[in-house]
C-alpha cells in the first residue's frame, strides 16, 4: 500500500546549480557564450550569491516542508508580506503557494479524497484530471473554461493532488473570500468585481473614467479576464507569477491594484484614444508597462480597501432592488 505523504516529505529540493538567476528565480539566458546583457562575471556571481542568500532566508522562514510557516507568519506577518511582495524564489514557489493558500491543510485533512474523485472518470492528462476531479467534487460549479488557466499555472509548480486542493482552497475560501462566484452561472462575482473596478477608476482616475464614459467603454470589455484568470491568461509569465505570489497571500485586492496601476501608467496615452483604438490598447498593454519592478510598486502604493467595501455595499443594495423589482413584475 502506498505510504501517505507526511509533512516532512515536502522538503524542497536543493538550491539550483550555480547558474545566474534573476531576483525572481529565472535563469538568465546567455547569448553566444557571452554573459547576459554584457554584464561582467563579477556582477553575475554577485547576483547568484544574493539570490542564494534569499533562498536560504526563505528556507529558514518556512522550515522543513513548511513546518515553521504558521509560527513565523503569526510572529512576523510584516516580514512575510514584504518578502512575498518582492517575489517568492521560484524553487520554493509551489510549496509556498500551498502554505499561504491553506491548501496544504486541506490536503492533509482529506487523505485519499483526490484519488476517490479520480474514480469517477479516467484522466489522460494532469490538467484534465484536476479539472475533472473538481467538477465531481463541486457539481454546483462544475467546470468553466477560465478555471483551466488557474489549474494550468498551479500544475507548473506542484502535483495534481496539490493543485486540486489549492483550487479548492481558492474557490471555497480556505483563507480569503470564496472565488466560486467567478465561475457560477451568470458569473455573479465577476459582475460584482467589474462594478467595483468601475467605481475605483472613476474615483482614482476621474479624467480617464470620464473619457471611458464618453467612449462608452466599461470594464467588462477589457477586465473580465483579469478577474476570471487572475492575470494568468495573457500577462507575461514573470509578471503573472509575481502577482500570484501576492494574490495567494493578500487576496483579490491585488487584482484591482494591478488593474488600476496599468491604467495609471498608460493614462496619458489612453485618454487620447477613440473607441476602437482604446479597446485595442486596453487588451494590449505596452511591454514597459508589464515590467514587474515598475508596475508592482505602483500597485502596492494604491489604497483600495475602503472603496471596495463601499462599492460592494452599493452593488449589493442595487442587486437587492433589482431582485425585488423583478419579483414584483413576476407577481403582476
Amino acid at each position: 500500500m502506498e505510504r501517505r505523504r507526511g509533512i516532512d516529505d515536502y522538503e524542497p529540493g536543493p538550491v539550483p546549480p550555480q547558474r545566474p538567476l534573476d531576483r525572481f528565480g529565472f535563469i538568465k539566458q546567455e547569448v553566444g557564450g557571452s554573459t547576459p546583457e554584457g554584464l561582467p562575471k563579477s556582477r553575475l556571481v554577485a547576483d547568484y550569491e544574493r539570490e542564494a542568500r534569499r533562498v536560504r532566508k526563505w528556507r529558514k522562514m518556512i522550515g522543513v516542508g513548511g513546518s515553521d510557516w504558521k509560527h513565523y507568519a503569526r510572529r512576523k506577518p510584516h516580514v512575510v508580506k514584504r518578502r512575498i511582495r518582492k517575489g517568492i524564489p521560484d524553487c520554493l514557489r509551489g510549496l509556498v503557494w500551498q502554505l499561504i493558500s491553506g491548501s496544504r491543510d486541506l490536503l492533509l485533512m482529506n487523505p485519499g479524497v483526490y484519488e476517490q474523485l479520480q474514480r469517477h472518470g479516467p484522466g489522460q492528462r494532469s490538467l484534465y484530471n484536476v479539472l475533472k476531479a473538481y467538477s465531481v467534487f463541486d457539481r454546483d460549479v462544475g467546470y468553466v473554461q477560465g478555471m483551466g488557466f488557474l489549474a494550468g499555472l498551479l500544475l507548473l509548480y506542484m502535483s495534481e493532488e496539490d493543485a486540486f486542493w489549492l483550487l479548492v482552497a481558492l474557490l471555497k475560501g480556505a483563507v480569503h473570500a470564496p472565488m466560486e462566484g467567478l465561475y457560477q452561472v451568470g458569473l455573479p462575482l465577476v459582475q460584482q468585481y467589474l462594478f467595483q473596478f468601475d467605481h475605483l477608476v472613476r474615483e482614482q482616475l476621474p479624467k480617464l473614467g470620464e473619457h471611458f464614459s464618453q467612449e462608452m467603454i466599461n470594464p467588462s470589455m477589457y477586465a473580465s479576464q483579469w478577474f476570471i484568470t487572475v492575470f494568468s491568461y495573457s500577462f507575461p509569465f514573470p509578471l503573472a507569477l509575481r502577482i500570484w505570489d501576492v494574490f495567494l497571500y493578500e487576496g483579490v485586492k491585488i487584482v484591482f491594484k494591478v488593474g488600476l496601476a496599468l491604467l495609471k501608467y498608460c493614462h496619458e496615452d489612453l485618454i487620447k484614444l477613440s473607441f476602437e483604438k482604446l479597446i485595442h490598447a486596453l487588451r494590449n498593454f505596452p511591454e514597459d508597462a508589464m515590467d514587474p519592478d515598475t508596475l508592482l510598486p505602483m500597485a502596492y502604493s494604491i489604497k483600495v480597501s475602503r472603496s471596495l467595501e463601499d462599492s460592494k455595499d452599493e452593488y449589493e443594495k442595487q442587486n437587492r432592488k433589482h431582485i425585488q423589482s423583478t419579483e414584483l413584475i413576476g407577481k403582476a
